[in-house]
């Protein structure tokens, strides 16, 4: 499960972490890597490589079978699809009902509310209905709600596998200039490698297991080779 750390240049690092399910078919295996803190890193990885099901045990969904994880600051998890975590019926409310457990009185939690929409560029949809925003919105949404916990890590499962092209493109850079302008700390999942030119670094995973890392665009370019 994720510990928390004191002081650390690492947010995320995980240590020989291995995974099966009930069947016993092997998801991770060992699988090693560290973000470092305050940076944006993208996952990578044909499917079946493990992906989505490190990212849930990062957030502690899932429990490993062996190994270490280790998390330095406060999660926040974005879904590939965000009707799963998206559960009132208006923006603010939704954000608003993230914050019931920390017992904030009102104006403390609007406050909380309207940075966290401010952040995301959707400081004037506090009141729109969640079935009238589109796709890019609806993730906006998502991560203004983790924000707004004060969440320093983020983890996103493929956030842009039901958008277009621009929507995609829009909601990487959001949450790259939120890295950088908050200095949080990001961990992507995707396919999509034009997403790469986004991020500080990239992991690719393959069999369980992390046999890259580093340079994004180094790492684009392996992958493109191998098309070719």
């Amino acid at each position: 499960m994720p510990t928390q750390q004191s002081v650390t240049t690492t947010a995320i690092t995980v240590r020989d972490l291995s995974f099966a399910w009930a069947s016993g078919e092997t998801v991770l295996d060992r699988c090693t890597l560290s973000v470092p803190r305050g940076e944006f890193w993208m996952l990578l990885g044909t499917n079946g490589s493990g992906k989505s099901t490190l990212l849930r045990l990062l957030a502690g969904l899932l429990k490993p079978k062996s190994g270490e994880i280790e998390i330095s600051d406060r999660l926040g998890f974005v879904f590939q699809n965000p009707d799963h975590q998206l559960v009132m019926p208006t923006v603010g409310a939704d954000i608003a009902f993230g914050l019931v457990s920390e017992n904030l009185d009102y104006d403390q939690t609007m406050h909380r509310v309207k940075d966290s929409l401010r952040a995301v560029n959707l400081d004037q949809m506090i009141r729109r209905p969640i079935y009238a925003l589109s796709g890019g919105q609806k993730q906006r949404v998502a991560i203004a709600g983790a924000i707004a916990r004060h969440a320093e890590v983020l983890l996103l499962d493929e956030p842009t596998a039901l958008l277009d092209g621009e929507n995609q493109i829009d909601l990487v850079a959001s949450v790259r200039d939120l890295v950088r302008e908050k200095n949080l700390t990001a961990l992507w999942v995707t396919h999509r490698l034009n997403e790469l030119d986004y991020a500080d670094g990239a992991f690719l995973l393959e069999r369980g297991q992390v046999v890259d890392q580093g340079e994004p665009k180094r790492l684009k370019q392996v992958l493109l080779d191998q098309v070719n």
